[in-house]
C-alpha cells in the first residue's frame, strides 16, 4: 500500500514542480509554456475555460507517469539518494526530448487554439527542462522513501 501512496505522492510533487517551472517560463515571457491551459483547451477549445480541466488532466497524467518512472528507477536499482535523483533526471530528460519533439511536430500543429500552434525550440526546451524537473522530483521521493516496484 505504501508503494502506491508514495508513487502517487511522487507524481503529485513532480507534476507540481514541473507546473511551477513552466508557469515561470510563461510568466517571464521566455516561451509560451502554459501547459495546463494548452492541455485544457485541447478539450474545451477555449482558453478561458481551460485551466481547471487542464490542471486535473495534467495531475492525473503526472500521477500515472510516476508509476512508469518509479518502475524504471526500480529497475536501475539506485543505491543512494543521489542515484535515485540522477536516474529520475535522466528518465525525465529522455521523456522531455520525446515529448518536446512530439509537441513541436504534432500537437502544436493541430491544437484548436492559435496561441498554442507555434511551438518552436524555446517551447520544446522549456518542456524538456520541465520534464527533467519532474524526473528529479520523482527520483527525490523515491530516494527519500525507498519506494520500489522490484527488488
Amino acid at each position: 500500500m505504501n508503494t502506491l501512496i508514495f508513487t502517487a505522492l511522487a507524481g503529485v510533487i513532480g507534476t507540481a514542480g514541473m507546473s511551477i517551472a513552466l508557469w515561470g517560463v510563461s510568466h517571464a515571457g521566455i516561451a509560451n509554456a502554459a501547459m495546463i491551459r494548452a492541455i485544457g483547451s485541447l478539450f474545451t477549445h477555449s482558453y478561458e475555460d481551460s485551466f481547471g480541466l487542464g490542471l486535473t488532466v495534467h495531475f492525473i497524467v503526472g500521477i500515472i507517469l510516476a508509476f512508469v518512472y518509479v518502475a524504471l528507477i526500480s529497475l536501475l536499482e539506485p543505491v543512494s539518494l543521489a542515484g535515485a535523483i540522477a536516474y529520475g533526471g535522466m528518465i525525465g530528460f529522455a521523456h522531455g526530448v520525446a515529448f518536446g519533439f512530439t509537441l513541436v511536430v504534432a500537437v502544436a500543429e493541430h491544437h484548436p487554439l492559435e496561441r498554442f500552434r507555434k511551438a518552436g525550440l524555446e517551447v520544446a526546451t522549456a518542456h524538456l527542462i520541465g520534464h527533467v524537473i519532474y524526473g528529479v522530483l520523482v527520483g527525490l521521493v523515491v530516494g527519500l522513501t525507498g519506494v520500489r516496484f522490484f527488488g
